[in-house]
């Protein structure tokens, strides 16, 4: 299996584990202040990490071309769209939220294909429709929605949208260092959540609430976002949004095997058909003919067909190892994704 799929269904994993474990927060912390201090973990335990790996602080590596678009996912991803879910949930059902949230997913793959003109195919799309369906199956209240106006829904709508935006956003810069991106997200989605939540009268609560939420912020809003970089990087927006749709499915399961909440045919028919958007996606096969422009940037590699290029003479000959180098003009065939090598039209 590619490892970018690993990546982004770890991603998926990661989150959809916290979604039910952070239900078990919420008695404790109230739904602003603990989506601050997940974001804050992830923020505060990326940098630690990033610190430790490189002994000491490290240069970001973006060069000046690339800030706008991490800013930009940042403004999207980390600020405009956890306050408008937050402003939507005051005026919608959680049933009818959970149903809007699989907006993202949609939005991300159509936003990369219309306006970033990210390749696709007929089984891309079917499988995208398989994991959105079972999504939306998964999330279906057993009884009515309710009406509650259009206000709390177009909130959360647009908060998908800006989750879209994101995700295209951080494509744009998924070459550069994961924990960077990631850390940087994370510490001002927390910082503004926190804020928020303390301008609307929120206490913080005690240590022994603060230190869960944010470990588990570290790895199910931290680690999970790196992954996806990481995916982001092999696979292109839709199709890393198309595996990260399997989350709800794995905090459903996890419910389902350790909480011991009952499930009915809905979740069994959801976890089909997920099942079968993954396997279109995992054998896809897309090849043709393409010519790969210069490109000069810097991440972890292994001298392939697409890295053959001049070292200092200091190197070791190590790989994969990682430092900027520059991409000649090539063309050839062979398989491939949307990764960052393979943004070309079609």
């Amino acid at each position: 299996m590619n490892r970018s799929i690993l990546y982004a269904l770890l991603a998926a994993v990661l989150f959809g584990a916290s979604t039910p474990l952070a239900k078990v927060l919420t008695a404790d912390v109230p739904p602003i202040l603990l989506a601050g201090l997940l974001y804050l973990g992830s923020g505060l335990g990326l940098t630690i990490i990033r610190f430790a790996r490189d002994r000491g602080w490290q240069a970001s590596g973006l060069k000046a071309a690339e800030w706008p678009w991490l800013l930009g996912a940042i403004g999207f991803g980390g600020v405009l769209g956890p306050v408008a879910l937050m402003f939507g949930l005051t005026s919608t059902t959680g049933a009818a939220a959970s149903l809007l949230l699989n907006l993202e997913a949609v939005l991300t793959a159509l936003l990369a294909w219309i306006a970033f003109k990210e390749n696709t195919d007929s089984r891309i799309v079917l499988g995208m429709v398989a994991i959105v369906a079972g999504g939306v199956l998964l999330a279906w209240p057993h009884g009515r929605i309710g009406q509650s106006g259009w206000q709390g829904p177009a909130a959360i709508a647009t908060a998908c949208l800006c989750w879209a935006i994101d995700n295209n956003l951080t494509r744009k810069v998924s070459a550069s260092d994961a924990l960077f991106i990631a850390g940087c997200k994370g510490g001002v989605a927390g910082v503004v959540n926190v804020a928020l939540a303390l301008l609307l009268g929120a206490a913080l609560p005690s240590a022994h609430r603060v230190l869960p939420a944010m470990t588990l912020g570290l790895f199910g809003y931290g680690i999970s976002l790196v992954m996806f970089v990481l995916a982001l990087r092999g696979l292109g927006s839709s199709r890393t949004g198309a595996y990260f749709s399997t989350a709800p499915f794995v905090g459903a399961a996890i419910a389902l095997l350790f909480m011991g909440e009952q499930v009915s045919w809905q979740f069994w028919l959801a976890a089909a058909l997920m099942a079968l958007g993954v396997w279109l996606h995992l054998t896809e096969r897309h090849g043709h003919a393409h010519t790969h422009e210069v490109i000069e940037h810097g991440h972890r590699h292994v001298h392939d067909a697409h890295h053959q290029h001049e070292h200092p003479a200091d190197w070791d000959g190590s790989e994969p190892h990682s430092h900027p180098h520059r991409h000649e003009p090539i063309t050839h065939s062979h398989p491939h994704f949307p990764d960052i090598h393979h943004r070309h039209s079609h």
